[in-house]
């Protein structure tokens, strides 16, 4: 045990771990478990996890002791989500999906798409963002990481003006023939100072008969976490 333990393979900095309401996917409304990893490759200015950006608020812990914690507190839930940050900056997160694939949990993955999702289990249901302008990493999205989408994983677009929405529409008309899925999400950013309110985005998805799916981050009006 104690070799396995020091092997940084199994060792995973962790800025939380709870019990929440899922609130921005095709999931949304499921109890669900969160492993929120630290740390992250880019600085989106709409980000709202800000304290999972670096590992100074983080833990390093057992890959082991991370699945005890939430094994201790039921089985009856079997949905996690690992999330951060940017999850696939740490190596050992490949081993912390495989033992919770082991363990029959459905397990979700929320990534920013600028990192290659080859290496994922092919069970592990892959959340990925479209980064559109207004994030400041357009140029930073992964087109070979479409190869590597499947029909049961979900890409999400972040639309904060109508820039970012007709960039996301014209990325779905673009990609039409490789985007294997059809769970594509539209979330309006949420910042007090948006003028592309989620009512405004979904009066465009509606006006432009589009195929997709908004998303309101159903935690947040609940007033959870």
């Amino acid at each position: 045990m104690s070799k396995i333990k020091n092997n940084d393979e199994f060792i995973l900095k962790v800025n939380d771990i709870f019990y929440s309401i899922q609130g921005e996917s095709s999931f949304a409304g499921s109890p669900c478990f969160f492993v929120r990893l630290a740390g992250c490759n880019i600085r989106c200015p709409y980000c709202d996890t800000k304290e999972a950006l670096t590992d100074t608020n983080a833990k390093s812990m057992h890959i082991g002791d991370i699945m005890t914690e939430i094994i201790k507190c039921g089985e009856n839930v079997k949905l996690v989500e690992i999330t951060g940050g940017e999850p696939l900056i740490q190596k050992g997160v490949y081993e912390l999906m495989k033992r919770f694939l082991n363990l029959k949990y459905t397990v979700l993955v929320e990534t920013n798409g600028t990192l290659s999702l080859k290496s994922i289990p092919d069970k592990v249901v892959k959340i990925m963002d479209i980064k559109c302008p207004s994030s400041g990493y357009a140029n930073y999205n992964n087109f070979e990481n479409l190869n590597y989408i499947n029909k049961n994983d979900e890409l999400k677009f972040i639309i904060g003006n109508t820039a970012d929405y007709e960039f996301a529409k014209n990325f779905i008309n673009v990609n039409r023939k490789i985007i294997k899925t059809e769970k594509i999400i539209f979330g309006a950013v949420d910042v007090a100072e948006n003028q592309f309110s989620p009512h405004i985005l979904a009066e465009k998805i509606l006006s432009d008969r589009l195929n997709v799916k908004i998303g309101l981050q159903l935690h947040k009006f609940l007033d959870l976490k």
